[in-house]
């Protein structure tokens, strides 16, 4: 485990976790994974004591704090939780501390999910001090993912085990990545320190991913002797069967495909127009598919993830080509320093997908002189073109203009 302090904990039983967690050691030989101490994830209501990215889950740890220690602890999510038996009591009125601690994770998951991270399941520990004996839960609050417990090391390490339980690890890439979304200020760890705290490559993590599908093969010492002429009756049989098939439904089939109607592409409306995909893209590679200042910038920021797609529409008769691009940033502050810069004139921008042979039957051959709008939400940057498909294209023509501010409505994803 990896310990990233980014801030002073915001509670006292915060010095327990980070004591718990240094004593397991760097590395991943007990389990692995980064925790950043102190860290304000972009959109979190408050510092949270530690966020722990492993492997296979992420852990966001809420400190709370108890006016005195104890022998037991009734810690329901939602009522009233006791100590020994007396109510808890706070000034600010909240009988159940937990329910801070579950607006917190859920504010992580999100920026997870908006940030379009690695989709890791987020679970929650509420760390209490200074000190208890007992804890007590409802069976359905540990069924949700919610560990209360007092921070001792073989107590926490006995909670990730529990929650970490993707099917699938991240790998040290993701991992990068993910702790870029939340953690935007400072340098997460590079990619051979993730593999040192157990983060597999990404090649491991497909190979991990895909070894459940592979048949298992008999070892031909143990075959027995049979097996080859069974294998032939059947196969026989096979091909007898499609052969009665073909000659007998051949006829039927071939009228059936002439009065089928071909699938229709699926059409967006935006403002009662409709745009017909015809293509999308996605890559984590955002300066590769980029020309200019934008692509000078992308080649020295983290860039998450870059969507592209296109659509054509139809305006008086005369068809429009539409390209549009999303890039994911780790945080707003990184966003906005990009869209500063693609919104500058000649400042170029993001490659359009025709320009990479995804051409359609009867679309623009480039998006050269096209009506171009660049917007900012968040950590988002959206960049959409118009074009007319046939003839020259005017960038100050107010049909196409009018067409790119539909453009940036609509879906990266087909």
């Amino acid at each position: 485990m990896r310990l990233i302090r980014l801030g002073p904990e915001p509670s006292q039983v915060g010095l327990d976790v980070r004591a718990a967690l240094s004593a397991w050691g760097t590395g991943g030989s007990v389990l692995g994974g980064v925790a950043m101490l102190g860290v304000t994830p972009p959109d979190c209501p408050r510092t949270l004591d530690a966020v722990v990215v492993l492997p296979r889950g992420v852990l966001v740890v809420v400190g709370v704090d108890l006016p005195d220690p104890a022998m037991r602890l009734e810690a329901p999510l939602t009522g009233q939780w006791k100590i020994d038996g007396w109510p808890l009591t706070r000034t600010d009125g909240a009988t159940s501390p937990a329910a801070e601690a579950l607006e917190a994770s859920t504010a992580v998951a999100r920026r997870i999910q908006d940030m379009r991270g690695e989709p890791l399941p987020v679970t929650t520990v509420v760390a209490v001090g200074p000190y208890v004996a007992q804890v007590v839960q409802p069976t359905a609050d540990l069924n949700r993912g919610v560990r209360v417990l007092h921070p001792k090391p073989t107590t926490l390490l006995a909670a990730a085990r529990e929650l970490a339980t993707s099917d699938r690890p991240c790998s040290a890439d993701h991992a990068a990545k993910l702790l870029a979304v939340l953690a935007p200020t400072g340098t997460p760890p590079d990619v051979r320190q993730l593999r040192a705290e157990g983060f597999p490559d990404a090649a491991a993590d497909l190979a991990s991913a895909s070894t459940m599908l592979l048949p298992k093969v008999v070892p031909a010492a143990r075959r027995p002797k049979w097996l080859p002429y069974a294998a032939a009756a059947v196969v026989a049989v096979v091909l007898v069967v499609a052969l009665i098939i073909v000659l007998t439904s051949g006829s039927a089939t071939e009228a059936a495909s002439s009065t089928s109607p071909a699938p229709q592409p699926t059409t967006v409306v935006v403002d009662g127009r409709n745009f017909s995909p015809k293509g999308a893209d996605r890559t984590e590679d955002c300066a590769k598919h980029a020309f200019g200042d934008v692509q000078a910038w992308l080649a020295g920021h983290m860039c998450l993830q870059l969507r592209r797609a296109q659509y054509e529409t139809t305006v008086d008769g005369r068809k429009v080509g539409i390209a549009v691009a999303e890039l994911n940033l780790p945080d707003a502050a990184r966003a906005g320093e990009l869209h500063k810069v693609a919104s500058a004139a000649g400042s170029g921008g993001v490659t359009a997908l025709v320009k990479e042979g995804k051409a359609w039957a009867g679309g623009p051959p480039s998006f050269d002189r096209s009506a171009i709008k660049t917007t900012l939400k968040n950590a988002q940057v959206r960049t959409a073109q118009a074009v007319w498909s046939e003839g020259e294209s005017d960038p100050a023509d107010p049909q196409l203009a009018a067409l790119v501010d539909q453009a940036l409505r609509l879906p990266t994803t087909q």
